[in-house]
């Protein structure tokens, strides 16, 4: 009787996985019907409108400030979608809107596009996201990808995509701009607080729980949208650091490092793929058949359609000099694989691609290839069963949950680094000097892409959210905080007031770091904090008083000179609209900090290191010494590991392999940690790191108290590009490291 239960339970199991792989299959079938029977009816025109994608600037009448409201130009919003047939519109102009005006705004533009034209196909409307909806005012604002991916919790980038595709959706918007899966390996990029770290296995974990809870199971349902993998490939690694310059990678680089994230990013399920802006080994992005169609669409298996950004099809004319005119840059860009172009203020490439093909200079299957995408995409976020949008989600925008969830990420990201002599916490029952530029700003905690483009309007900036400076006085009242400024950002201030104030202190919360910035505009020539803000530490720190340094920044500018002075150090990056809130929390110890450092903080200009650095670079005069190095963190309570063990010490090619470790919480507060698992092949036939990450999982412990966290290393994890630039895995000793422990393996 118990083997018939069991065979029973068996075949109703493989009954309903079959019944749900053939529903699936069987809505992909009717998806691609669906294309199919549109693409016969649509006439050239209309392909090549929905291959066109336009700034909402384009139709403008106003555009937003502080004191203008945005308008829309009705005119010129009927010319682009019934003469040219635009299939996307993008951005804002300039302002965020409020969800009232989104909706307005979102409806105008799909009763134009079902109810006035021929054949009724939805405008899909694309929005940079990038920390929640950064373009909806009073949205829940989390901190950004470098922050999140402190965190190293796969749950909280999970809860903040459905956080922020909710919002989206309760504006009318169905398509995010996120999240960013290139790797920030170069530490002077103005982008790299977009990134999710320096860590191919970090950045894929993230970004995939991101994308899970963006999109969930069915990308169509109200409180969901379709995500944009950005940027491919390689943008995040120019030579000299600035936006929009030079990559050089190699393919081995490339495919070890670069490619994978994007890979993860795809297998999640991400409809979308955004190009990069920039050259890969002097070719341009919007120009690289090799990658966007060979790599991306073939051997990466995208089913989904690649958007250029913003004016690059025409900057290969302008900008790049690959392209001798504006006909052979949209020629170009789209036999190489771009489906959309982000024009973005006219209709240029309208009809240039128009001509082109009529000319044969560009195939209508390549046409068809692209709208095929694009209209794919659109059934799949049921944009043909309903564009407006759905005023039900209303009332769970930037609602008291999220606001709490939004805390706790702030606070899991911020990451103590130095706390010499238990300086922190500090009790609540003391006098406390706060100084420094970025004391009470809400934009340095929040940086681009926060309102505005730049996110520096701080007038603009909600006034419920506290900055650090009135999150301290909330803590331990306005009376017991003094504040001078002490130095803007690159010039100093009242600096002997700042002493003066810090002399009469019990304590000194220093806020330092850089003010809001995005893309191009962030570009600077030195990782060195600028020296009006290192003066300032210098002359606050020799009052003698006890300094809290705060570091709130998009990358990890460079303090060896005050670090030393420091009694205690957190480093902050961007921790979001809670970021105030997390801090005084940390520092009055109403939280225990439990952040690692997603990414190498180095204490040289000329010395940047990534954690994963191969053996030669720590031999033969060679020394791997950052100011903090990756994966690094403390916590107010201390932690203990014990019995690492693996579930055999050979292994064969292909099996998977199980590791435990116990961790105790030595301490005596509850505290959060990070457990970290790094993998090392012993020999092989390239160079190999000496660790990898491979595995993280963040736990919660009470004093005294145990729990055994358990890994499986999967086979692929053990491979390697070789040295034919093909992926390999090769028999030998690896060694397995949690904490301070290690254990070996051999690999047959």
């Amino acid at each position: 009787m118990k083997r018939y239960i069991i065979l029973l339970s068996a075949f109703f199991f493989m009954l309903l996985f079959t019944s749900l792989s053939f529903g699936g299959t069987k809505e992909k079938r009717t998806i691609d019907k669906k294309v199919k029977a549109l693409l016969s009816k649509m006439t050239l025109e209309e392909k090549v409108g929905q291959m066109t994608q336009i700034t909402i600037q384009a139709v403008a009448k106003t555009h937003g400030t502080a004191t203008q409201k945005f308008e829309v130009d009705e005119n010129k919003l009927k010319e682009a979608i019934e003469k040219y047939h635009v299939g996307s519109i993008l951005n804002v102009y300039d302002v965020a809107l409020t969800v009232d005006e989104w909706t307005k705004l979102i409806t105008a533009i799909q009763d134009i596009a079902v109810k006035d034209t021929r054949l009724k196909i939805p405008v899909l409307y694309g929005i940079d996201a990038i920390h929640g909806a950064t373009y909806t005012s009073g949205s829940t604002l989390f901190p950004q990808a470098i922050n999140m991916a402190a965190t190293f919790n796969r749950n909280l980038a999970k809860k903040e995509g459905e956080i922020t595709a909710l919002e989206v959706r309760a504006s009318g918007i169905h398509w995010i701009y996120y999240p960013v899966m290139d790797l920030g390996r170069q530490p002077l990029w103005p982008r790299l607080w977009e990134t999710y770290g320096e860590d191919v296995y970090l950045a894929s974990q993230m970004g995939t729980n991101y994308i899970e809870g963006a999109q969930g199971n069915d990308i169509s349902a109200p409180d969901k949208v379709g995500t944009c993998l950005k940027h491919f490939v390689g943008y995040s690694f120019p030579l000299d650091g600035k936006d929009r310059t030079p990559s050089w990678i190699p393919e081995r680089m490339m495919k070890e490092y670069f490619l994978p994230p994007f890979q993860a990013g795809v297998d999640a399920g991400a409809p979308t793929v955004m190009v990069n802006s920039t050259d890969v080994n002097g070719i341009p992005g919007h120009s690289n058949y090799h990658l966007l169609t060979e790599v991306l669409k073939k051997e990466m298996k995208f089913k989904g359609f690649v958007d250029s950004d913003w004016q690059d099809i025409e900057r290969l004319y302008t900008r790049d000099k690959v392209a001798s005119s504006p006909e052979e840059a949209v020629k170009m860009a789209v036999m190489a694989g771009v489906d959309m172009s982000m024009v973005p203020y006219d209709f240029s490439f309208y009809d240039i691609l128009l001509k082109l093909v009529k000319d044969k200079e560009v195939p209508m299957s390549r046409i068809d290839d692209a709208v095929g995408r694009i209209l794919k995409v659109k059934f799949e976020l049921g944009l043909f069963n309903n564009p407006f949008p759905d005023d039900n989600l209303k009332n769970k925008f930037a609602s008291s949950s999220s606001a709490a969830t939004n805390l706790e990420a702030s606070e899991e990201s911020i990451t103590l680094v130095k706390n010499d002599a238990k300086t922190l916490p500090l009790s609540k029952n003391i006098k406390v000097l706060v100084t420094g530029p970025t004391a009470d700003k809400l934009s340095s905690m929040n940086g681009g892409w926060t309102i505005t483009w730049q996110g520096d309007e701080e007038s603009l900036y909600p006034k419920d959210k506290p900055t650090v400076l009135e999150a301290v006085k909330d803590k331990i009242g306005a009376d017991n905080v003094t504040y001078v400024p002490g130095s803007t950002f690159d010039s100093l201030l009242d600096v002997n007031a700042a002493v003066e104030a810090a002399k009469k202190a019990d304590a000194v919360v220093l806020c330092l770091g850089e003010k809001a910035y995005c893309e191009t505009p962030g570009n600077i020539n030195d990782l060195t904090l600028d020296d009006a803000q290192l003066e300032l530490a210098k002359a606050v720190m020799s009052a003698g008083k006890p300094v809290v340094l705060v570091m709130l920044e998009g990358r990890p500018r460079l303090i060896n000179k005050i670090v030393n002075g420091a009694n205690s150090v957190l480093i902050g990056f961007l921790p979001g609209m809670e970021g105030g809130r997390a801090l005084a929390n940390i520092i009055f110890g109403d939280a225990n900090p439990s952040a690692r450092l997603p990414v190498t903080y180095p204490k040289y200009p000329n010395a940047l290191y990534h954690y994963d650095y191969k053996p030669l670079e720590g031999e033969e005069g060679n020394s791997y010494d950052p100011q903090w190095g990756f994966g690094y963190g403390l916590s107010y309570t201390t932690f203990s590991y014990s019995d690492l063990k693996l579930d055999n010490s050979t292994v064969k090619l292909g099996d998977d392999i199980k590791a435990t470790v116990k961790v105790t919480n030595t301490g005596a507060v509850e505290g959060k940690e990070s457990v970290l698992l790094y993998l090392r092949q012993m020999v092989g036939s390239v160079s190999r790191p000496v660790r990898q990450l491979e595995g993280f999982d963040k736990i919660d412990l009470k004093p005294g108290e145990s729990k055994v966290v358990s890994f499986t290393i999967k086979p692929e994890q053990l491979s390697f590009i070789g040295r034919d630039d093909k992926r390999i895995t090769e028999p030998g000793k690896f060694k397995v490291m949690v904490g301070n422990l290690s254990q070996e393996f051999l690999l047959k």
